[in-house]
């Protein structure tokens, strides 16, 4: 087979679908691999790195669509991007369909194959192609947030973890998943005061354990959230529901009683965000305010460090990419149905459930498009 990357063109993202050992991974496995000129300057991959192990550099990403049977990328396809996408071919991405209809008629007209890095699933309902990225931005929102919070950037200028004789900032992060646990990792390293909120009772169990006193946990209804927010100089969204628009857990109503200059950071955006008040922002603008509370909605926040994020994507979404290269992806689906998940779109149909009831298409079983 014939698999292509391309040069990420979302704003700020460096990341890069490939590395050029996984490009070599894929050689040896008897594939072609074409790489568009630049692709991976981002991470400091230079082409001559690509070419070292045996890939092929094309001018330009139109070469690299037209010719490959498979495209790997980071991102969602940009609309100029999907123009180029055909029928039969693959496209194997993050992509984050509920919250963008937009996206999702593009790809079902272009008769793409589209599997979904965030809903291939693993053992125990896990999303192990989105775990490592909800780590990395998880532990961002921290740093971000702390940024946010100094007053030249519009923040309360307070520093989360105090100093001798003055309390630390007192940090909310609502969901206690992988990006809630490592958010909150971040934040008790600096010293902040720091709860997690979250609806499970065994998963506020587990952190409660794992951070002792280090971290309180609450549980996660609309009482307790709206009284936490009033206390918060940075709440963290970080809640998740997978394939699906992310709920809408703080309303316009609840930054009433929010501090002045505090920070939410929505790392649910990608899914459409999970505060009423968010909306995307990009790394060269990442902030907005709205009734004095400062918001960081950056959609692609792994993408400020690309390298380490590039690496750490590559290491979980390269043995698929395999797969699907040395089976053909309906025989690669049909022997992993945990990658079958993965099937959001294909040949002009919707196959997976949420994004189908998101978007009010009609909902067709991966089963029924392999046949």
């Amino acid at each position: 087979m014939r698999v292509g990357t391309v040069r990420e063109i979302k704003n700020h993202e460096y990341r890069v679908g490939l590395t050029p050992e996984s490009a070599r991974e894929l050689v040896v496995h008897g594939h072609q691999v074409w790489v568009e000129t630049g692709a991976g300057l981002g991470i400091g991959a230079a082409d001559s790195d690509y070419e070292s192990a045996g890939a092929t550099i094309q001018p330009d990403a139109k070469t690299v669509f037209d010719g490959c049977e498979m495209v790997v990328k980071v991102k969602e396809p940009q609309a100029g991007e999907r123009a180029m996408l055909r029928e039969g071919q693959v496209l194997y991405t993050y992509l984050h369909l509920a919250p963008d209809p937009e996206q999702t008629a593009d790809l079902i007209r272009s008769g793409v194959t589209a599997i979904a890095y965030e809903t291939v699933s693993g053992p125990g309902n896990s999303l192990p192609l989105l775990k490592p990225m909800s780590q990395v931005a998880g532990r961002m929102s921290i740093q971000a947030g702390a940024t946010a919070l100094e007053k030249a950037h519009g923040g309360r200028g307070v520093l989360l973890g105090g100093v001798p004789g003055v309390m630390p900032g007192r940090v909310m992060v609502i969901g206690g998943g992988v990006v809630g646990f490592n958010a909150a990792q971040m934040a008790v390293g600096l010293g902040a005061d720091t709860t997690i909120l979250d609806r499970d009772p065994e998963v506020l169990e587990k952190l409660g354990i794992h951070f002792e006193s280090r971290a309180k946990t609450r549980f996660s209804n609309r009482a307790n959230i709206q009284q936490m927010l009033c206390e918060a100089d940075l709440v963290i969204g970080a809640v998740l529901v997978p394939g699906a628009a992310a709920p809408k857990l703080v309303t316009r109503e609840m930054l009433g009683c929010m501090k002045p200059g505090a920070v939410l950071v929505d790392v649910a955006i990608d899914q459409g965000g999970c505060f009423e008040t968010s909306h995307a922002t990009t790394h060269a603008d990442p902030t907005y305010v709205v009734d004095g509370v400062v918001h960081y909605c950056v959609a692609n926040m792994p993408g400020a460090v690309a390298r380490t994020s590039t690496y750490a994507l590559n290491n979980v979404t390269l043995p698929h990419a395999l797969r699907i290269a040395d089976l053909g992806w309906k025989a690669a689906l049909k022997a992993n149905p945990h990658l079958a998940d993965g099937l959001n779109v294909s040949g002009g149909k919707v196959t997976y459930q949420a994004v189908a009831s998101e978007l009010a298409y009609d909902y067709v079983p991966v089963a029924n498009v392999l046949g």
